[in-house]
């Protein structure tokens, strides 16, 4: 998707950008810092808009007392998307700024990838490590794990985190997912473990891997204890570059809602994967919640006024795996369900990529706003421009499908002319606009003209990226090959 702009800064500046004309409109007077500000930026991954109690309060959910709390003293974002609708791509555009089609990744890149983002493209952290910030990421990257595409080589001075997703290796304790994977192999030869193959959506051929800068520090991981190791690093690097009075940048991109779920274990919380209720969900969103307020509250404790926090999504719920997936709030892209399939993660159905998101700098940005403007956008699957959005009006060039719980998936369909919803009248993207209509007219003809100048811009842009999505056994991380899955001794 495009909003109809070509060509997108920074992701985290287009965002900046937006707090400092909303500050200038409404915020207060007082002079701009003159020290340069921290930037925290956290990604959860596969999180829902309605997932976010303040986006949905009727519902009285309270699973995110944090960030209800901190839209409540900050601004909440309605119409914010996520850059993409599914993991790699989403996180190359928010830290170069440029979707898919200009920075060349188009979809995920796997355990075995040779590479990832390509090294021609410059990223936030690198722009920041050269104006004097501290660069840290926590969590999982999934932007290339080998060499020079590893996070340490792409502008952040520390890293601690997974290199792709929950569920592209496996661990001893699984965890909550549909299909119930086994745990890792505990014994047997290596070359049983280079056999094993993808089987019902349980990877289990490498252990899931921990890695701290560009060392493999346990192998493999303990999803169960991941917050609390993530929550440490965090903590250390806010405090510590505070005592410096250095600046810093803190990426965070929180896999919890991705599964494998791994909920602290509580009563309320099933213990098997077939049971038949979202309790496992919750209780990882309530600890997702959670460290999000122990962050705030580290930055609030240290340099309070000078630090932005926003937290957003990389794309939206996994629809397939059923109570272990968020909530889409309205945008339930009923067009495409009435036909079969999925409309949330993987599409370009509002559901897809329409994101929660929240920024919070006190004294800058005024407390309990809201902010409906339009911001980011989604690409397709392997970068397809699927549809185009101009104000409230959304055109769909391509409709497409992804798995929905129970299985079904729709087929993809070309709209020449195409479908165009009104998205302050149908949020559900239900019912499009007639084509017979003058206002179908006037809109098809505004956002044609804006799709035009957009692909003629990339395919004039002599800064287009390609990706290099090779793979090969391997590129796989592992600590020790002649252990089973790689095994490794656990973080100390």
């Amino acid at each position: 998707m495009a909003e109809g702009t070509p060509q997108l800064p920074p992701a985290a500046m287009l965002l900046f950008g937006l707090l400092l004309h909303t500050v200038s409109q409404h915020g207060p007077t007082a002079d701009k810092p003159k020290e340069k500000p921290n930037f925290i930026i956290i990604l959860a991954d596969d999180i829902g808009w309605g997932d976010l109690d303040a986006n949905q309060l009727e519902e009285r959910a309270n699973n995110t007392p944090y960030l209800n709390l901190m839209a409540l003293q900050g601004l909440r974002m309605t119409d914010f998307h996520s850059p993409a609708s599914t993991c790699s791509p989403s996180r190359a555009a928010i830290l170069t700024g440029r979707y898919g089609l200009r920075n060349g990744v188009t979809h995920n890149f796997g355990v075995k990838s040779l590479a990832g983002l390509p090294l021609s493209e410059v990223t936030l952290p690198q722009l920041l490590h050269k104006a004097g910030y501290h660069t840290a990421m926590i969590g999982k990257w999934h932007l290339g794990h080998n060499g020079l595409y590893s996070p340490t080589n792409r502008g952040f001075d520390y890293y601690l985190g997974i290199p792709f997703s929950n569920d592209m290796g496996c661990t001893d304790i699984p965890g909550y997912n549909l299909p119930q994977c086994l745990p890792c192999d505990s014994h047997g030869p290596q070359v049983i473990r280079l056999k094993r193959n993808i089987h019902g959506g349980c990877y289990s051929r490498i252990g899931l891997p921990l890695i701290e800068n560009s060392t493999i520090v346990e192998q493999p991981l303990d999803l169960w204890t991941l917050t609390e190791q993530y929550k440490s690093a965090a903590l250390r690097i806010i405090h510590n570059a505070s005592e410096r009075g250095q600046p810093y940048l803190l990426y965070i991109a929180l896999a919890h809602m991705h599964v494998p779920l791994a909920p602290p274990l509580s009563p309320d919380a099933p213990t098997t994967d077939n049971h038949p209720n979202s309790g496992v969900y919750a209780a990882s969103l309530r600890e997702l919640d959670s460290l999000v307020g122990a962050i705030k509250n580290a930055s609030e404790a240290t340099d309070r006024d000078n630090t932005l926090i926003w937290f957003t999504g990389d794309n939206g719920p996994w629809e397939q795996k059923c109570q272990y997936a968020g909530s889409v709030g309205p945008f339930r892209g009923k067009w495409q369900t009435s036909k079969g399939g999925g409309s949330a993660k993987q599409t370009t159905w509002e559901g897809g990529h329409r994101v929660p998101t929240v920024a919070y700098w006190p004294g800058r940005i005024p407390a309990n706003t809201t902010s409906s403007s339009l911001l980011s956008g989604a690409a397709g699957r392997f970068g397809d421009l699927q549809t185009v959005r101009s104000g409230r009006h959304k055109a769909f060039y391509i409709t497409g499908a992804a798995e929905a719980c129970g299985g079904e998936t729709g087929k993809q369909q070309v709209h020449d002319p195409p479908l165009i919803f009104d998205l302050e009248r149908d949020e559900a993207e239900e019912t499009p606009l007639d084509v017979k209509t003058t206002e179908y007219q006037v809109v098809a003809e505004r956002i044609a003209r804006r799709r035009e100048k957009l692909l003629w811009d990339i395919a004039t842009d002599k800064s287009v990226s390609i990706a290099d999505y090779r793979t090969d056994e391997s590129a796989a991380p592992c600590c020790d090959l002649t252990q089973t899955v790689c095994r490794c001794p656990r973080l100390g």
